[in-house]
């Protein structure tokens, strides 16, 4: 399947979930790099959070309106039933992916008290359960919902 053949939620699932991975490197390179720096895990800096959601926010701002354009009415459609089906199961399945990474950083906290390390591990858990729900959507898209 190309991408003018694919739905246009696949499309957007594909943008988002590419936007979402390149604001996880760009926050986790620089939350590493201070803290390489530091020598020690770098508290949670408010500028490095607010770069990322500007980032995400600009950059699915611009993709997002790129193929809505191109979309026609298509972009404007609401869901139909295969499409929140796909939606529903994706979104529950991303639950899963939220967990894991919670769970380990609350036991990383309870061995080590490390707060700093809590936020990041919580924080990259978010990141990849909203990168995992888009990926699970293609996923569902490709094999038919």
């Amino acid at each position: 399947m190309n991408l003018i053949d694919m739905p246009f939620r696949e499309k957007t699932a594909w943008a988002m979930s590419v936007i979402l991975t390149l604001g996880a490197f760009y926050y986790f390179e620089d939350v590493v790099s201070v803290s390489r720096a530091l020598g020690h895990t770098a508290p949670p800096i408010v500028a490095f959070v607010i770069a990322y959601v500007v980032f995400i926010a600009v950059t699915s701002a611009i993709v997002m309106s790129i193929l809505g354009g191109t979309a026609g009415k298509e972009a404007d459609a609401p869901a139909d039933e295969r499409e929140r089906r796909i939606m529903d199961k994706a979104g529950n399945w991303s639950g899963y992916v939220l967990a894991a990474p919670a769970i380990g950083a609350l036991f990383h906290y309870a061995n080590y008290g490390d707060g700093n390390m809590l936020f990041h591990i919580v924080f990259l858990g978010l990141m990849l359960s909203q990168i995992a729900e888009y990926v699970f959507q293609i996923i569902l898209y490709r094999r038919g919902g």
